[in-house]
């Protein structure tokens, strides 16, 4: 594979015994980075923030791998149960190096109480006990959750893991990749960047205007929405509009009954898979044969029992056999799989499902959004601007970027 200057410089980096927070906007390749700097290493965890990065990196939660639980009862209490953990400890004694994806996810607390409890079950004063730490993500994408109070009007400011001591005191080696390589139109790259951090010219402006347009019948792309609700009707009506009945395909779990729910919840397939000849579908994988990405659309045109024959837009058809995915136990090991076609209904997707995925054509729906860097992501999944329409947006809110962020980044 050839790589960017931007990406062979991230894994000599990568190579380092140093801490590592590798970062750049979307579509600089930070996860086919990943991929190829995880395939051989030893006495690695692999973490991710959310269970469905985790399940699609082949890695563990890092609630999971530091016994975070949802952080009941408060830091002092979630590190002294991890403590008393056996397998915790035992863990992070074998373990030299962590990664952590989507890093930006990750909440401050969360990031300070993983921190503690890796000192103390290893018995080293060093930061993290000595582990060593590698971060990926970026804060100018979708946040960590907060939880609301409940005043009327009171505002929450975001857990940032790079607020934190913990952060500072980690001491990263920062490696920015500033070459996208999704896209290769300059001119929408250059667009993407100021709405990155907000600061889109009256130019730009227009022509996000001029990209405004009711979606035609027969559009074959994806629309995005900020909502499930709508994604999950259009995706029902769109496949009632064709002809023949629905085949359905069920998807087939095996292990522990508990992880199984984390996979209904966390995998990229559903629980039951509803296609018909015409029906337009998502891959929800990458290919090692390159054939397709995660994001890629096609066409079905033949249903089977083992294979399914899928036509891309590109004209070339892929003839797909079905994917396992699988959750891992804090110790890394598989407990629970589900096994079914990685394709979903593609007619429409949320904006937070589609984080991470290159989408072919997009129509996006940019009036609900309410959460920082939404916009960004949903604009900046396809290649060209050409791939791109909007069904609306409010450019009198403009593309809000917490001030945070933005500091942050200035100081990188």
């Amino acid at each position: 594979m050839e790589w960017t200057p931007d990406q062979a410089l991230a894994l000599k980096s990568l190579t380092s015994q140093n801490n590592v927070f590798l970062t750049g906007g979307a579509g600089t390749g930070k996860s086919t980075v990943i991929r190829e700097f995880i395939k051989n290493l030893e006495h690695t965890a692999v973490l991710a923030s959310t269970g469905t990065a985790a399940i699609l990196l082949g890695g563990r939660t890092f609630h999971s791998f530091f016994g975070l639980g949802i952080m009941e009862g408060g830091a002092d209490l979630v590190i002294e149960r991890a403590l008393k953990h056996r397998g915790i400890v035992t863990r992070l004694r074998k373990t030299n190096t962590i990664l952590v994806d989507e890093i930006s996810m990750t909440g401050g607390p969360e990031l300070i109480t993983a921190e503690k409890i890796a000192r103390r079950a290893r018995a080293n004063s060093a930061p993290w006990g000595g582990l060593r730490v590698v971060a990926v993500g970026d804060f100018a994408q979708l946040p960590p959750v907060v939880k609301m109070q409940a005043q009327e009007g009171f505002e929450v400011s975001r857990p940032w893991a790079f607020l934190t001591e913990t952060w500072r005191d980690t001491v990263f080696d920062p490696v920015v990749l500033k070459t996208i390589v999704r896209s290769q139109d300059a001119y929408w790259n250059r667009i993407l960047g100021e709405v990155r951090w907000g600061e889109l010219s009256e130019e730009s402006a227009e022509v996000l205007h001029s990209r405004v347009r009711r979606v035609p019948l027969d559009f074959q792309g994806t629309r995005l929405f900020a909502r499930r609700a709508h994604v999950d009707a259009l995706n029902e009506e769109r496949l009632k509009m064709l002809k023949g009945s629905v085949r359905e395909y069920s998807t087939v779990y095996m292990g522990n009954a508990q992880k199984i729910d984390d996979l209904k919840r966390n995998a990229p397939i559903p629980d039951v898979l509803g296609l018909k000849e015409g029906a337009l579908v998502m891959f929800r994988q990458n290919d090692p044969d390159y054939r397709f990405v995660n994001g890629t659309l096609g066409t079905v045109r033949k249903l089977g029992d083992q294979e399914i024959s899928v036509e891309l837009l590109s004209g070339k058809t892929v003839a797909l056999k079905p994917a396992t995915f699988s959750v891992l136990n804090a110790e890394g090991e598989t407990v629970a799989t589900a096994t079914n076609f990685a394709l979903n209904l593609a007619w429409a997707c949320t904006i937070h499902k589609a984080q991470g995925a290159t989408l072919d054509r997009v129509h996006a729906d940019l009036r609900g959004v309410w959460e920082h860097g939404q916009s960004y992501v949903a604009l900046s999944r396809v290649r060209s601007m050409e791939d791109l329409t909007l069904e609306g947006l409010s450019l009198e809110r403009g593309f809000p970027v917490d001030p945070e962020v933005r500091s942050f980044y200035r100081r990188l």
